[in-house]
């Protein structure tokens, strides 16, 4: 008879005595795998595979969740309102590799038709170069659907803009010249945008 060792560690969610780990690091301590799953989130990060494994009062590691959807900031130029303001984007993990790493912002929601297009803008006041490029939303049918003209991007411009804009705008910034992400945007990135509408023609 092969007595199995009596190991007690403290659970790392309730800290009640337990003998069983995480089967992928066997460092973490979980007395059921609800509490490994709950935990999962945080635990993912450090667990690190062991080298050589044992049988005996393991918990099966999770399989690796689904990448999470992530929120960013984002500046909504709406066409009824006189200021631009923060709103929140998700953004989903691209699924294709051939698109890089960049999330997927799920803008489509704040166009009428659901159709939105995007330029990136590399360049800010006196064609200074942007350390983080800022991703612009537009919908290329608010021309032609006549929506009003954008109120917010006229009162940034003091409505000296060359050409008026259109329907909504929203407004991204990367996390790095590389476009890999996003971080969050703010009313620092305004002078670049108001640069930018007040050229375009």
């Amino acid at each position: 008879m092969n007595p199995v060792p009596l190991i007690n560690h403290p659970c790392t969610v309730c800290f009640r005595p337990t003998s069983m780990w995480c089967s992928r690091c066997q460092s973490s301590w979980y007395c059921t795998p609800e509490h490994l799953q709950s935990d999962w989130p945080r635990h993912r990060k450090e667990c690190v595979p062991a080298t050589h494994a044992q049988n005996y009062n393991i918990i099966a590691t999770p399989p690796p969740a689904e990448q999470q959807v992530i929120m960013v900031s984002a500046i909504l130029f709406s066409p009824e309102e006189e200021r631009p303001r923060i709103i929140t984007i998700k953004c989903r993990p691209s699924q294709v590799p051939s698109q890089g790493m960049c999330p997927q912002p799920l803008v489509s929601g704040h166009f009428a038709d659901g159709q939105a297009e995007s330029i990136v803008l590399t360049q800010g006041l006196n064609g200074e170069p942007l350390r983080f490029p800022l991703h612009l939303w537009y919908s290329p049918t608010a021309l032609s659907r006549c929506a009003p003209i954008n109120r917010a991007i006229y009162h940034i411009t003091s409505g000296a803009a060359a050409k008026a804009w259109c329907g909504t705008v929203v407004v991204l910034k990367f996390n790095g010249s590389r476009r890999q992400g996003y971080s969050d945007a703010g009313s620092n990135d305004l002078p670049a945008l108001s640069a930018y509408f007040l050229a375009y023609k």
